[in-house]
């Protein structure tokens, strides 16, 4: 398999272009055209429970932190449990002063809250179409999803030419699954090596013809970059 220089980048902004900063650093030439764009959901924050009525935040997401912002002050001390690294690091950027990592995806996240949350209601901001079921993972504890942001497909063609596609997300992965069964040139899979950040995002891009789907280590994007080996020597 020859070695990756073009990598596209499909993940929404302001996500898109901090990947971007990661692989020219890294010597790839990034090529950022997103397949999803984000939007918070208009009168989201009005649905929000009142402080009291909130024992523990689960975040899944840096944009669900976004989102949220305006109503962080009120719940800034209230415990907090992220997925992941940067999402724990988005919430304390924002305001919240106690926050634990999973480092890792839903199914950690809802380890980690089951075994170390304070007892009471359960409140999630988060997409509009979450990756994962956390009500369902936290059975015995009430668990509020409160949606505050949405994502959209942009349906931009794919790049050229590029080696890989970097895959954060099952959204974007179906994204990309609906471009490809609406007859898109052959090329935006044939030969190109896929780069997902979990199995759930490979799965979609199965029934194509890539070259090569490389699955993340662990579900973070450190480990999606290191999926992609070695930059090839610029021509």
């Amino acid at each position: 398999m020859a070695p990756i220089r073009r990598v596209w980048v499909t993940r929404a902004e302001p996500g898109a272009a901090r990947t971007a900063d990661r692989l020219t650093t890294l010597g790839f030439t990034p090529i950022v055209t997103p397949l999803l764009t984000l939007a918070p959901i208009p009168g989201a924050l009005d649905a929000a429970p009142s402080p009291d009525a909130v024992a523990v935040f689960a975040l899944t997401s840096p944009n669900g932190v976004e989102a949220f912002a305006p109503l962080i002050p009120r719940f800034r001390t209230h415990p907090v449990f992220a997925v992941g690294d940067a999402t724990a690091e988005a919430a304390r950027a924002a305001g919240f002063t106690d926050v634990r990592s999973a480092s890792g995806d839903i199914h950690a996240l809802a380890r980690l809250i089951a075994a170390e949350a304070p007892p009471g209601p359960l409140l999630a901001p988060g997409a509009r179409e979450p990756a994962g079921d956390l009500p369902a993972l936290l059975p015995n504890r009430p668990v509020q999803r409160l949606p505050v942001y949405a994502a959209f497909e942009t349906h931009a063609p794919p790049p050229e030419p590029f080696d890989a596609v970097m895959l954060h997300s099952p959204r974007a992965a179906r994204a990309l699954a609906s471009s490809l069964a609406a007859d898109l040139p052959r090329a935006a899979s044939s030969g190109h090596i896929a780069i997902c950040i979990s199995e759930a995002a490979a799965t979609p891009l199965r029934p194509f013809d890539f070259a090569e789907i490389r699955i993340a280590d662990a579900p973070d994007e450190p480990a999606m970059l290191s999926a992609l080996g070695k930059p090839a020597a610029p021509v």
